[in-house]
């Protein structure tokens, strides 16, 4: 078996190589620049819109990062961070798997506001109040879920940490660069228990890595008046 991940730090493939850090499975990773690179006809042969995640496991690809996390665990159901068809937990893994990207296109769009326009004058104050609105509905919702009166409830399925814990968590992580956690203490205490696991730190960027974020937090615009 051969896995190769094809990634960007601090990007949405950092949830698929978080999933295979706490998988435990040998895989290579092949880090690209957040350039042009991924536009070139060599790795366009990879993923024909070039973005990241690419997954490359036994001679097929693999292009988005549920589906992604849905057949990791199918493969390697042992790790216990996926629920099979039948577990009670089922319908809510599949439901917050999925919510992960819900989550990261609202931060891709103040991405995009604040960092990836490169003219102050195409850049919009009403999107970008807009779009961190929208985020902010997602992570009430998440508060909402992890303050369900449940024992022990320390993630967001009662059964445990799976890969919805991955996702979902990934995608906080990046959200919180355009949202503050303050009004979300229940979200801001799973992230920190979440993020304190090896197989998350291993995730991160490495020391010297060109980042796409250079600030903790991005302020929003001030409206035109």
């Amino acid at each position: 078996m051969t896995i190769r991940l094809h990634h960007c730090h601090q990007t949405r493939s950092m949830r698929t190589l978080w999933l295979l850090n706490e998988l435990e499975v040998p895989y290579e990773l092949v880090v690209h620049p957040f350039d042009q690179t991924l536009r070139s006809d060599t790795y366009r042969a990879v993923h024909p819109v070039g973005r990241v995640p690419a997954l490359e496991i036994d001679g097929e690809v693999m292009m988005e990062s549920g589906a992604i996390a849905e057949y990791l665990c199918e493969r390697f159901p042992d790790a216990g961070l996926g629920r099979a068809p039948g577990d009670l937990d089922r319908i809510d893994w599949l439901s917050w798997v999925h919510f992960a990207e819900t989550v990261s296109q609202h931060t891709a769009n103040l991405t995009q506001q604040h960092i990836a326009l490169r003219d102050d004058e195409m850049r919009s104050p009403i999107v970008m109040k807009l779009e961190a609105a929208r985020l902010g509905k997602c992570l009430a919702a998440i508060e909402a879920r992890l303050s369900t009166p449940v024992e022990n409830r320390e993630n967001l399925l009662t059964s445990g940490f799976s890969a919805a814990d991955i996702g979902v968590g990934q995608a906080v992580w990046m959200g919180q660069r355009f949202v503050r956690l303050d009004p979300y203490p229940e979200v801001a205490a799973w992230l920190e228990r979440i993020t304190s696991r090896p197989a998350f730190q291993g995730a991160l960027p490495p020391e010297g890595a060109e980042l796409l974020y250079t600030r903790d937090f991005y302020e929003p615009w001030p409206m035109p008046t």
